[in-house]
């Protein structure tokens, strides 16, 4: 057995932190997330920070790359989320390259369009093809020193088709959690956060940092 002690958690202080994405869904969700913890949010976009290249292959790996990013340019505390669609009929895709199949020519991305590829790759399948799939967060906390702190969250659920729902964003028109008859889209703000794969991987953060 080892005799060194397992390294302590960072705590988090009061003061500005940067919610390291461009993604305004991801920025409403977390900021209100903080928001009970005297936690002044700012986003990455606000800042005018690049987006860096997201060439990690896991979760873990790109929202670390992003978190510590923002913080090395900010000099601030940077919280990142990398999080993705995992379809177990297709070997976990889109996975980490969730937004990449919503990519398209002229650098935007089309959701819907996105949604459609994981329609159409399920068709391919057959009918008998599982229609499992998990949403999966991994949040990233960044010191401007380069610690990193990192917390999990994961929601399952199935896919259906047509989308349904005009609330929420990415994928969440066809997902539908476990225990719900409704997809993330046709929930209320309030009710997405109250169960979701980012809040679940935040209450990790909280319980830790806080």
């Amino acid at each position: 057995m080892s005799d060194v002690a397992p390294q302590a958690i960072r705590k988090l202080g009061k003061g500005k932190l940067v919610i390291a994405t461009h993604n305004a869904g991801k920025v409403r969700e977390i900021a209100d997330l903080l928001a009970p913890y005297g936690i002044e949010t700012v986003s990455a976009a606000e800042l005018d920070l690049p987006e860096p290249e997201e060439t990690g292959t896991t979760f873990m790996a790109n929202a670390e790359l992003k978190a510590m990013s923002a913080a090395d340019l900010s000099g601030l505390p940077a919280l990142a989320d990398d999080s993705g669609l995992c379809v177990e009929a297709l070997g976990g895709d889109p996975g980490v390259y969730t937004a990449n199949w919503a990519e398209t020519a002229d650098g935007t991305r089309d959701w819907m369009m996105a949604m459609g590829k994981v329609e159409q790759k399920l068709l391919a399948l057959g009918p008998d093809a599982s229609r499992s799939a998990q949403f999966v967060s991994m949040l990233a906390l960044a010191w401007p020193d380069g610690h990193v702190e990192w917390f999990e969250g994961r929601i399952n659920g199935h896919l259906i088709w047509p989308p349904c729902g005009e609330m929420g964003f990415g994928y969440d028109p066809v997902f539908v959690p476990e225990g719900e008859t409704r997809t993330f889209a046709e929930m209320s703000f309030a009710e997405k956060q109250a169960s979701n794969h980012r809040s679940r991987a935040f209450a990790k953060l909280v319980a830790a940092v806080f």
